[in-house]
């Protein structure tokens, strides 16, 4: 199926403002081609719901904070009783910012390119002398799964289910590897902010972005929802787990609106002191490349803890008409 074979989205004049009906269906969730926590692929059904046109931009979270007077997680200094694991100098409001090396670096070492900036947030997504003067229009990022709960709560809505989201990414195309089709920039036009160059150190910018973009200016999906993949990974609301289920044995089992898995087994073991609960993210991002984290793609899935904010990690909401 393309793009043109997509079914149209039905929108009526009592849709939630800036958002897209996403009709229900029956798809198959996840990839038995690339990472592992993506398979196995599977059969899910979810109904219809409204999602957000883009990602919450600045603009859309300044107005909440200012009806609200909500300060997020990153601005406020975490109890050291709550991170036994880490250095005493290591606990300040700040957020994980990426901070690019000059030269090749492991792939393995994360913390070559990803630090935790003191008085990054929100307003200073690249610490305490930068600002969103100029941001309006980009995706808000800093933000931990508490803040971007707390926006939807004040807007009316929720954060979509995992497979609410990779259904809605998918823009009605049946198992393509992007949301737009199979290849990634067909014709060289660029479809999403991805990283072109050897990550992390050479950013080719090929798209016209080095960072954020401003939401809208790529081409949107099937469905008209835009900036799925790329620019900033988005909070789901449902808990971490390694794997999806396997298909069900009958059609008539296929998983209804699946909530992911409990609470309890989401925690990361390799952090067996701090015990802090991680939700599914999905979508990739900006920094996301084709030598490094080919997450950009509705299949693909990551973990991230709920007391974690990011500069590449915003979120969009979504309304299920009569649910919950």
């Amino acid at each position: 199926m393309n793009l043109a074979q997509a079914p149209a989205a039905n929108v009526s004049e009592s849709s939630p403002p800036n958002s897209i009906f996403i009709p229900g269906g029956t798809f198959r969730m996840g990839s038995d081609r690339h990472y592992p926590e993506e398979a196995p692929s599977h059969m899910v059904r979810v109904d219809g719901f409204w999602i957000d046109r883009t990602p919450v931009t600045n603009r859309q979270f300044k107005e909440f904070v200012r009806a609200t007077g909500h300060v997020t997680f990153a601005e406020v200094a975490p109890d050291p009783k709550d991170y036994p694991d880490a250095l005493p100098g290591m606990i300040y409001a700040g957020s994980l910012t990426f901070t690019p090396p000059d030269h090749p670096v492991d792939l393995r070492d994360f913390s070559q390119w990803w630090t935790l900036l003191k008085g990054a947030n929100w307003r200073h997504p690249y610490g305490r002398k930068s600002n969103i003067k100029s941001l309006d229009d980009h995706p808000v990022v800093h933000v931990a799964y508490s803040d971007a709960l707390a926006y939807a709560r004040w807007a009316g809505k929720d954060l979509p289910t995992e497979a609410e989201w990779e259904f809605a990414a998918r823009g009605g195309l049946e198992e393509a590897e992007y949301a737009w089709g199979d290849e990634l920039v067909p014709g060289g036009v660029h479809q999403a902010n991805i990283w072109q160059g050897h990550f992390p150190f050479e950013n080719r910018r090929e798209d016209g972005y080095e960072r954020t973009s401003p939401v809208m200016t790529y081409p949107p999906n099937g469905y008209g929802v835009f900036d799925m993949i790329g620019n900033v990974w988005e909070w789901t609301s449902d808990w971490w787990a390694p794997k999806h289920q396997a298909d069900a044995k009958k059609a008539c089992c296929i998983p209804q609106n699946p909530r992911g898995g409990p609470e309890q087994d989401s925690h990361d073991p390799s952090l067996p002191l701090s015990r802090i609960p991680r939700k599914v993210i999905k979508g990739g991002s900006h920094l996301c490349a084709p030598n490094y984290c080919r997450r950009y793609r509705p299949a693909a899935r990551h973990a991230e803890p709920i007391d974690t904010s990011t500069s590449h990690l915003g979120f969009r909401c979504v309304t299920r008409p009569g649910r919950e």
